[in-house]
């Protein structure tokens, strides 16, 4: 199996925010998408099937983290989604929790936390998908028995 480049999508309203940490994010390896409301998320998700893992904030205007995370499950399952929460918005982040996100952070968040967190996203997304081609191959190979 080949490995692949983790594709990372960065949503938040707060554009220097998502300038720097996509910066500090592709300076170690990552491709980096980044968004700064819930729709552009959505939007961009459906022409790039490649993310693998979203990191959410949790506050934003319009389709704030929590509806954002219900649209991405809801329409791309595979997808892991790490939440950023300031202090005021825990329970959001624990919300999103119940609603299939992968995990939360707090912001600011420390740099190499967020890299393990990444990386254990990640992981989970390919052995899910590898679940899911390991039962195709079971299905398909059934019909020939």
């Amino acid at each position: 199996m080949t490995m692949t480049m983790t594709s990372i999508m960065l949503v938040d309203d707060e554009v220097p925010f998502v300038e720097t940490m996509t910066k500090r994010l592709a300076k170690r390896g990552f491709s980096v998408v980044g968004a700064f409301s819930g729709y552009e998320a959505m939007e961009k998700l459906e022409s790039d099937r490649m993310i693998d893992v979203v990191i959410l904030d949790v506050k934003m205007p319009g389709m704030d983290g929590i509806n954002a995370l219900k649209e991405i499950k809801g329409k791309f399952p595979l997808v892991e989604v790490i939440m950023l929460t300031g202090h005021a918005t825990v329970e959001s982040a624990i919300d999103g929790m119940k609603l299939g996100a992968f995990d939360y952070l707090m912001k600011p968040c420390d740099m190499a936390q967020l890299l393990s967190k990444i990386q254990e996203a990640k992981d989970k997304k390919i052995a899910h998908e590898e679940k899911i081609r390991e039962a195709k191959i079971k299905e398909l190979s059934s019909k020939f028995d």
